[in-house]
Order: C-alpha cells, then sequence, then structure tokens
C-alpha cells in the first residue's frame, strides 16, 4: 500500500482507504468476516477506515472498535456524524446543532473504544444551524483533545471556505468518480486552494462502474435507489459503461479496478474509499495500485465518460437536497 500526506497539514495515511459501511448494510451481518476483513487490511497497510455513526445506528463503529483493538496505531479513523434515520432507513433529516455533534462524538468514542478519533465530519451542512456553529464544535472537539483533524462531507465550494475559516478543513469526503464528476467545476478547485484533502465515496457509482447493475436494483430500500440506475437513464448509461468494460477487458482488470485506478490518476489529495467486507476481496483491490493508465487510455475515458455523460440525479430526490452540488 502507497501512503501520502492528506491535506495541508495532515498526517500520511494509506491512498485507498477502507469504507466499512457495507459491512453494517449486508443481511445476515457477518461480524467475524468483517472484523477479520478490516485487520487483514490494516496488515496489508490500509490506515484509513472510513465509518459513521448512522452506519447501522452505532453498529459499525462497534465492530471497527473490536476490530482495532490492539492495532490502534495503525489505523486512522475517520467518522461522520448527524445524518438521522429511523431503523427502517428513512431519513429523518440533520442535526448539526453543536451541543449535538458533541453529544455524538462521545458515543462514537465510546463504541469505538478510543480516546481520540482521528478525523471528524458532520455528515452535510444542516440547514437550521449556521455552519459555522457546527465546525466549531468540531474545533472544540479538536481543543479538547478528543479530535485529531477537521473532516467536512457533502458540502459546496462556498460552505468549504466557511468551514475552513473556522478552523483548517484536512479532508472533504464527496462523491468523485469517472460516473460523477461534478466537484471538477468549483469544488476541487477550492479544495486545492486551501490545501483539502479529497476523499471520494461511491466511488464505483453503485455497481455501475463495476458491472453489478445490469438491471433495475429491486430490494426492500428501492426508495433509495438513485434516478442514474433506473428507467431510461440506467438504458443510456449501461451504454456509456461499454466503454470501461472494453478497455477492463484488454488491460486484464475489473471494471472496478480500472475505475479505482483512474481516480488514483487525478492527483496525490486524492483518497479513494473502497467498500469491502470480506478478505476474498483484498488481493483484487490491492491490484488496482498495480494498474498503469497511458495518456491513450486517459483520453479514451475522458471521451466516454465526459462530465455529464452519465445520466441522472445521483440520490433520490429526498436526499439531493441534502447533497453538494
Amino acid at each position: 500500500m502507497k501512503s501520502q500526506t492528506i491535506g495541508k497539514r495532515g498526517p500520511s495515511i494509506s491512498v485507498l482507504g477502507l469504507g466499512c459501511n457495507g459491512m453494517s448494510l449486508q443481511q445476515p451481518r457477518n461480524d467475524d468476516e468483517s472484523i477479520a476483513t478490516i485487520q487483514a487490511a490494516l496488515d496489508a497497510g490500509f490506515n484509513l477506515l472510513n465509518t459513521a455513526d448512522f452506519y447501522g445506528m452505532g453498529h459499525n463503529e462497534t465492530i471497527v472498535g473490536r476490530a482495532i483493538r490492539g492495532r490502534r496505531d495503525k489505523a486512522f479513523v475517520s467518522v461522520k456524524c448527524g445524518f438521522m434515520m429511523s431503523p427502517t432507513r428513512q431519513v429523518l433529516g440533520l442535526d448539526g446543532r453543536p451541543a449535538s455533534v458533541k453529544n455524538f462524538c462521545s458515543y462514537s468514542l465510546q463504541r469505538l473504544g478510543v480516546d481520540v478519533i482521528d478525523l471528524y465530519a458532520p455528515c452535510r451542512a444542516d440547514p437550521a444551524v449556521p455552519y459555522e456553529d457546527t465546525i466549531g464544535a468540531v474545533a472544540d472537539l479538536i481543543n479538547d483533545g478528543k479530535v485529531r483533524y477537521l473532516g467536512v462531507s457533502e458540502v459546496g465550494a462556498a460552505l468549504l471556505r466557511r468551514a475552513h475559516a473556522v478552523h483548517p478543513v484536512t479532508a472533504l469526503e464527496i462523491e468523485y468518480s469517472l460516473a460523477c464528476r461534478f466537484i471538477e467545476r468549483e469544488i476541487l478547485p477550492v479544495a486545492r486552494e486551501l490545501g483539502v484533502g479529497i476523499v471520494p465515496y461511491r466511488v464505483l457509482a453503485d455497481g455501475l462502474l463495476s458491472g453489478a447493475v445490469t438491471s433495475e436494483p429491486t430490494s426492500p430500500h428501492a426508495h433509495l435507489t438513485p434516478p442514474r440506475l433506473k428507467g431510461e437513464h440506467l438504458q443510456h448509461n449501461l451504454g456509456v459503461v461499454t466503454a470501461l468494460m472494453n478497455m477492463a477487458h484488454a488491460k486484464g482488470c475489473s471494471p472496478a479496478q480500472l475505475a479505482i485506478a483512474w481516480l488514483l490518476t487525478r492527483g496525490d489529495d486524492i483518497f479513494p474509499i473502497v467498500g469491502m467486507s470480506r478478505r476474498a476481496r483484498l488481493p483484487d483491490t490491492l491490484a488496482v495500485l498495480d494498474i498503469t493508465l497511458d495518456a491513450a487510455d486517459l483520453s479514451a475515458l475522458e471521451e466516454a465518460f465526459a462530465p455529464g455523460a452519465i445520466t441522472g440525479e445521483r440520490y433520490p430526490a429526498f436526499v439531493q437536497k441534502f447533497a453538494a452540488a
């Protein structure tokens, strides 16, 4: 695993992060395998572990905590807070009130079994609370020694500047992939101006870029399916993804590996999150680091996946209103 410094003032962390959310979403859950996967990733050089207090309603933090017990020095734990969901995964809204942020942190520290969280980020900007107040609460936690670095998530350029004016931001977690390139217009340039690292999530666009999606998904949580995976948008997007499939076949790798490798070409301030819940996936993920993309490859992908090539919103409407633009 390669490592590099995140943010202007941040530590050196693994260029790929381990996304832990799926470990709590899978049914039935397999906590033993999830913990073994986290530990195998740590042993392989991953140290960025991405979780949130609302992943599995605290379950995810609990298994991360169990996995890093005795290995705390190997882990850079990133935690998001503030998203409110019902037990049936209905979105209830956001809570960015300073007292709430500090309360969320207290419970996260307990579930993780740690004295300090490495990177702490409000998951979205709560429209009912001045963003400076929410960020100020994290700054207080840093001053109190409960958090090491400030992160933000799913905010646009203006909010990123406002957060950075309160306290230096180390990382912005935001969706970024071949299928979702909106950050390149304004958000990415501002992040680079401020010295903020980018932590892309949903790097495979809900399975669109891995080939896992070939028809409209059906599940008990179909209300969460993004418009880009529905109807005419899906049919169009599957046609666009053919270019990725063909190049991956020619290179002898998977389309998922190729999509992640492309992200790593976007700059040394990009730290993609890769979701895994089984140890068996680890070798394929590490193999991403050996994929080389030349100028012709990059040009071909740029032509096929120019901004706007993938159509349809990345979230259903009731969630999209909380997303960065």
